[in-house]
């Protein structure tokens, strides 16, 4: 496999492929050390070895409900109920023939017994006897180990730790499950014209969404965010904040600051951190001015600074990273969908992607869309809608392709 410095020949300046650009973020990232984390910290982490099972599960034989244990050979007779168990009891007496248990649902069934009546197919027969009369019964009982072997795997390495796999390692005693250690993400955003939203603009002022969108999508995946504030359009307060976050960091997000302006600073700034760049343009829409470097161990993205075009270049490139960082093998949800109207683009030099949602039919519908200012239109979509370089338009009922958000 090749390393990132085998990628140092792609010159910055020039515009590559999409597809392209994910191959040179998916090369050899850096897998965090490991830990182990308490059962109740440990979801939204990423298992670092296999887990075996050290009981059976169900640990003995269980009634599946209410009702009564007993011989199937006897169901034509008149039965003596001989005690009841309920969960948590230990059997007391053997059961012989004509002769029953009651029994409460999760209940250990008594050796003898090969199937539970329920309590609606039976009848009373007398003080202290019952007869069933169903025209037959299931077996009701979940048999020792029909769950999991003692000694079987649980759960492999790698899997994401989602809150039922948390009961799975609670029931096989996995209290301090070994995981992945989480990146530290540092978030900046970049520009003279943005406020903290706690502030109401003014003037030319807008509030910043980058940054709380950022942490809210790192925290969400099972990273840690470290926001860094406002950085301000100049190249010395850009540089000497990229310093401070390669310290102590695995992957620093800017945003904004990496277009062709007079005041976009980010690309130099990382250089003279000594930050290796791999591309600074992407042809994809939105999010073409992306940059992506490393320095050592930590990553670097510079992303737009609309908030549409940083939301979906997070989700593009920057989750499946921080997943493989995590140990896990991130597939996005996609799919293929039918389109429930026509739609169609004025250029399609680029790939393009679009907020949509599902309307009742379960056809893709684009949402109002402004471009990658409108942040608004992100409130009710979806998913994103693919469109290829070289498509200008879909029909209705065209299959188009679609990754869930």
């Amino acid at each position: 496999m090749k390393s990132y410095e085998a990628f140092a020949e792609f010159k910055p300046d020039i515009m590559i492929a999409f597809e392209e650009a994910l191959k040179i973020i998916a090369r050899e990232p850096v897998r965090l050390g490991t830990e182990n984390r308490l059962l109740h910290d440990a979801c939204g982490m990423v298992l670092a070895e296999d887990v075996f099972s050290d009981t059976d599960m169900p640990p003995f034989n269980k009634s599946a409900m209410d009702g009564f244990a007993c011989r199937r050979s006897d169901l034509d007779s008149r039965l003596e109920i001989i005690e009841t168990i309920s969960a948590g009891d230990i059997p007391q007496k053997r059961i012989g023939k004509g002769q029953c248990s009651r029994i409460m649902t999760g209940a250990r069934v008594p050796d003898e017994a090969d199937c539970v009546v329920m309590v609606e197919h039976t009848e009373a027969d007398g003080e202290g006897y019952i007869r069933f009369s169903g025209i037959k019964t299931a077996v009701n009982i979940a048999l020792r180990g029909e769950d999991i072997k003692k000694g079987d795997l649980a759960l492999p390495g790698g899997t994401l730790l989602k809150p039922q796999h948390i009961a799975i390692l609670a029931s096989v005693g996995c209290t301090r499950p070994k995981v992945y250690r989480q990146p530290g993400v540092a978030v900046l955003t970049t520009g003279d014209e943005i406020v903290e939203p706690h502030i109401k603009p003014s003037g030319t002022h807008i509030r910043n969404s980058n940054g709380p969108q950022l942490v809210a999508q790192i925290n969400g995946m099972g990273a840690v965010a470290g926001y860094r504030g406002i950085v301000g359009d100049t190249p010395e307060i850009t540089g000497s904040a990229i310093e401070k976050a390669l310290s102590g960091s695995d992957m620093i997000i800017l945003t904004g600051g990496v277009s062709m302006g007079d005041f976009d600073f980010v690309p130099s700034a990382l250089q003279e951190n000594g930050v290796t760049l791999f591309f600074e343009k992407v042809a994809v829409k939105p999010g073409r001015p992306t940059v992506f470097g490393r320095k050592g161990d930590v990553f670097v993205f510079g992303l737009p600074g609309n908030p549409v075009s940083s939301f979906i270049i997070f989700e593009l490139m920057v989750k499946p990273l921080l997943y493989r960082m995590m140990g896990y093998n991130f597939k996005a949800p996609a799919m293929k969908l039918p389109m429930g109207m026509d739609f169609s683009r004025r250029k399609a030099d680029r790939i393009a992607w679009t907020p949509v949602y599902l309307n009742n039919d379960g056809e893709i519908m684009p949402a109002d869309y402004h471009g990658s200012a409108h942040i608004h239109a992100l409130g009710g979509a979806w998913g994103l809608m693919g469109m290829p370089e070289g498509v200008f338009a879909y029909k209705k009922g065209d299959l188009v392709d679609v990754r869930q958000i």
